[in-house]
């Protein structure tokens, strides 16, 4: 058997893998001085191009992460040109992939895609999932319900909580009345003016409920990756010869105010175009989608009966009738031009230039299959960033077109990329969970006590009757409602009291029986002995809530389905500061 020498090598004859990669590319052939290279297999001596990209590839496919200077201590080389040519090869990548890392790493494409597998199967079984009602702890603080006071309260704290909330649908008045106000710390209605009014946000319609309807809220440059709220109503009026059509045609000419719709329309039928009229195709066309507002303003109008007319002030045929002298600007018989007016409450409806929302979300992605993709991102991106953990209860709530069968693979490749991570994280609620990193510590971290929090039903930081089922209770016909104006008391995470829209209802949720209280003293006195009970908690919040105007007016007529006055809770409620009356108990701030 032949026997190496020790390794003196001389400046003639060919190159192997070991002599080409110990040497600059413009250095001469080295072959070992000695002779002891005898009876090894030719694959060993025989030339090889480009050796050291060879032996350093070879070196990344059989180990983790490394740096530069490790290839250094073992080479005894500067191998930083070879590592950048692999790199744009697409062999090697380099960035900072340990977590105790201090400078940039080297790793092979394939060894990063199996360390990453690796790491989220580990992660994964060190999951394990929370309780239920730990989802309604996590929500309002993720959401940041009431984590800001008064001050420091602006238009800059109203766009960064309006961020999340883009392409949400809500009722109208629980914008300003109970979102809004909970994420800024206060609030006031010329902050939305403003952001209206510069066109920098933007709201459009997804549906009427009611005498209202539902809007959502966009930053005019995100919304055309968002794309258009779901739950819109049918597009009325598709014969192209009603009042519908006519208005679609003049707003495509551009943005116009009532005055001048109400004319141009008008003129077009030839006839009598009535205010009335106008007003209500208009706003079909709001609630399905089509047409928004630079104001803020007709939103919060009163929409009664439409203030359909009667004539005005006088018997004079004003505007808001749609009486002739609104159309042609001619003085009533009777009253001079500049007389002085009063307009109706139907004008507010109508104030603010009305245009198109589809230039809005014009110049969105491309269509085809990519641009379908980057919009899917783009929802699925939003959908973390506004709950932190994503259910597939949460994407039904909210009527995404496609479902979470559509976002599914969104969620995944965002995974792989290392923006979200998938799991079991919610117990009951399906193993298809998406999760932010830093969301899931937060959902596991144990509260420093238990919270109670009176919060709007349909705020989207309250997860029951959405994410959560709300809890039954056998022989209660009454069932909550995630609608506008009803509230929820949430005691160490758990609903326990439901207060139905217009405060005249009070459901209590769960399976515990209602004490039953001989006296008011006796009801204020458990409370003072601390000893728990969550309906006595849940009572005192909800009136806390009234006094400091958080929640409206409470009249209520009915507890559970029974008479306010006859409830075993009347004498609690009196003792709180409920007024007692004839037919109910009421309470105002």
């Amino acid at each position: 058997m032949p026997i190496l020498c020790c390794g003196s090598w001389s400046a003639n004859g060919g190159s192997s893998v070991l002599g080409s990669a110990g040497r600059s590319a413009t250095s001469p052939p080295m072959r070992p001085a000695c002779t002891a290279t005898r009876g090894l297999p030719e694959a060993f001596l025989a030339d090889v191009p480009d050796a050291l990209s060879e032996l350093l590839a070879r070196y990344a496919r059989t180990h983790g992460p490394f740096t530069s200077d490790e290839l250094h201590a073992r080479y005894g080389i500067d191998t930083s040109a070879v590592l950048r040519e692999l790199e744009r090869a697409g062999d090697l990548v380099r960035g900072e992939i340990r977590p105790e890392g201090a400078e940039r790493e080297w790793c092979d494409v394939e060894v990063l895609r199996r360390l990453r597998r690796a790491s989220l199967a580990a992660l994964r079984k060190e999951i394990e999932p929370a309780d239920q009602k730990r989802l309604a702890a996590f929500l309002p603080s993720w959401q940041g319900i009431d984590r800001h006071g008064a001050a420091g309260a602006g238009i800059d704290r109203l766009r960064e909580a309006l961020v999340p909330l883009q392409g949400l649908a809500l009722p109208v008045e629980t914008w300003e009345r109970d979102v809004l106000p909970r994420r800024a710390g206060a609030y006031s209605q010329t902050w939305l003016d403003s952001l209206c009014a510069s066109g920098e946000v933007v709201w459009v319609g997804a549906g009427a409920s009611g005498r209202s309807g539902r809007v959502a809220l966009y930053f005019r440059e995100d919304a055309p990756m968002i794309g258009p709220p779901g739950g819109a109503g049918p597009a009325p009026g598709e014969d192209g010869r009603d009042v519908h059509a006519l208005l679609r045609a003049r707003l495509a000419g551009g943005p116009s105010f009532f005055t001048d719709l109400l004319a141009e329309v008008a003129s077009s039928r030839d006839g009598d175009a009535p205010a009335e009229a106008l007003r209500e195709a208009l706003w079909d066309l709001v609630w399905a989608g089509e047409v928004t507002n630079d104001a803020w303003a007709p939103l919060r109008a009163p929409r009664l009966a439409l203030a359909r007319a009667d004539g005005g002030e006088g018997g004079r045929p004003g505007l808001a009738a749609g009486g002739q002298g609104a159309r042609t600007g001619r003085p009533s018989v009777g009253r001079s031009r500049f007389a002085g007016r009063r307009r109706s409450g139907a004008q507010s409806q109508v104030q603010g230039r009305w245009s198109l929302t589809a230039p809005v979300f014009a110049g969105g992605p491309a269509e085809g299959p990519a641009g379908a993709a980057e919009r899917r991102r783009t929802l699925a991106e939003l959908l973390l960033e506004r709950y932190g953990i994503v259910t597939r209860e949460q994407v039904l709530a909210e009527g995404i077109r496609g479902g979470f069968a559509m976002l599914y693979d969104t969620f995944a490749k965002l995974e792989t990329l290392g923006v979200c991570r998938r799991g079991y994280f919610v117990e009951g609620m399906g193993g298809a969970q998406f999760a932010l990193p830093g969301a899931v510590e937060r959902l596991r971290a144990e509260p420093e006590r238990a919270r109670t929090l009176v919060i709007a039903a349909a705020d989207p930081a309250q997860p029951y009757g959405a994410a959560l089922a709300w809890p039954r209770r056998e022989g209660q016909d009454r069932r909550p409602a995630r609608v506008a104006g009803a509230y929820v008391v949430l005691v160490a995470d758990e609903p326990v009291l439901y207060v139905e829209r217009g405060g005249r209802g009070l459901l209590t949720l769960g399976e515990r029986p209602l004490p039953v209280s001989a006296a008011g003293h006796a009801f204020v006195a458990h409370l003072a002995v601390g000893q728990p009970d969550p309906l006595r908690e849940a009572l005192v919040a909800l009136a806390g809530a009234v006094r400091a105007g958080r929640v409206g007016k409470l009249a209520l007529e009915r507890i559970d389905g029974e008479p306010a006055i006859t409830s075993n809770l009347a004498a609690a409620l009196v003792e709180l500061g409920f007024h007692p009356g004839p037919r109910r108990l009421t309470l105002t701030a």
